[in-house]
């Protein structure tokens, strides 16, 4: 069991990251004052393997679980959702010192911690992450929202979770399309801010596919460790946390583009870093090798994207709407592994050419 803390602004939290924590939880909770129920998020797959040990633990520290199911994937990140949420949390008689728990993968912590930051302004919120890009990502650092027709993530808040807990057990019952597709964001934090993460999947691959618990443990916790450290250095995603989003412009385009219906996240972000990483050579940051490593590694994953791009045309549109845009293009691009750099003013036109020789 591996213990990161994550400091931000007058306080710090916890992400636990091991094998059965979630049936721990009473043991890994801070203290709620008041707080009478644990209102649990999460789709009935994931409830139907999750939710009674968890409630377990949670009566352990005399908390009444209340599960109010959503649907399962995308689609549930919506202001209807949302509002349907709401409406539970009012029936049910939730009060500002109880506890809302996001039970499943990343768009369950989004919707739910979008739902407690704005629910009477503001309800502790506690991670339970089962996939791995929530693991890795999604559940760490505070971001939470639900999409628009017009693009992905448009409604938000910062809403930082009391406590994180990954349980590395949970990862062993995913499809391998979505274990694989997880791996598209340990990819990330490998290229961007850990070297000797990206070395241990070219070194550990097969144990990393394996799903052996004691490198997915090593795995999550590097990944969370280098999070931590841009959240506390850019709560507000401002600055330095900006790097987090390298292959996020083209692939929350895609996203959009395919109604969330297409490529998983990871899929779209895999296609996105083979972007950023053309693009950086392109404007002379990066080289040519940088290109060749990423599509290399990623095959390996499972992550080599034979689909076709959408027309060069709508995918600027789409990036137009990305929330990293100002009054022109913004990319995270790659001088090598592990130097990112945020640049701003990205010619239009070499987007437009990166994007047609990827589409040949």
């Amino acid at each position: 069991m591996i213990r990161v803390a994550v400091p931000i602004p007058e306080r710090e939290y916890e992400v636990v990251v091991g094998e059965g924590v979630l049936g721990q939880a009473d043991r890994h909770l801070p203290g709620l004052p008041g707080a009478e129920k644990a209102f649990v998020v999460s789709d009935q797959t994931v409830a139907a393997t999750y939710l009674e040990p968890l409630a377990a633990a949670l009566s352990r520290v005399s908390l009444t679980a209340v599960h109010i199911p959503v649907p399962q994937g995308e689609e549930a990140k919506s202001l209807q959702v949302a509002d349907a949420l709401y409406r539970q949390l009012a029936l049910q008689e939730a009060h500002r010192a109880d506890l809302i728990v996001a039970l499943g993968g990343g768009v369950v912590g989004d919707l739910a911690g979008f739902v407690a930051a704005t629910y009477m302004r503001g309800l502790p919120l506690a991670q339970v992450p089962t996939t791995l890009t929530a693991q890795v990502d999604a559940a760490v650092g505070g971001k939470t929202a639900v999409n628009l027709p017009e693009g992905k993530n448009l409604v938000g808040a910062f809403h930082q979770p009391i406590v994180v807990l990954a349980d590395v057990g949970t990862l062993g019952t995913l499809g391998e399309r979505e274990f694989r597709s997880g791996l598209a964001e340990v990819a990330k934090y490998g290229l961007t801010l850990d070297p000797a993460l990206l070395e241990l999947l070219e070194t550990r691959l097969p144990e990393v596919l394996e799903r052996d618990p004691l490198v997915l443990e090593d795995l999550v916790a590097r990944c969370v460790r280098a999070k931590a450290a841009a959240v506390a250095a850019d709560e507000r995603d401002d600055g330095a946390r900006l790097v987090l989003n390298y292959g996020h412009t083209l692939g929350h385009a895609l996203e959009r583009i395919d109604s969330f219906t297409g490529r998983s996240h990871g899929e779209a972000v895999a296609a996105g870093m083979v972007f950023a990483a053309r693009l950086s050579a392109a404007m002379g940051v990066g080289d040519t090798e940088l290109c060749g490593r990423t599509a290399r590694l990623l095959k390996s994953l499972g992550l080599e994207d034979d689909a076709s791009l959408p027309p060069t045309e709508q995918i600027l549109e789409a990036m137009r709407l990305d929330k990293k845009y100002r009054a022109g293009m913004r990319f995270v691009l790659l001088a090598d592994v592990g130097r990112p750099h945020v640049v701003e003013d990205v010619p239009e036109a070499l987007v437009r050419d990166t994007l047609e020789a990827m589409g040949q």
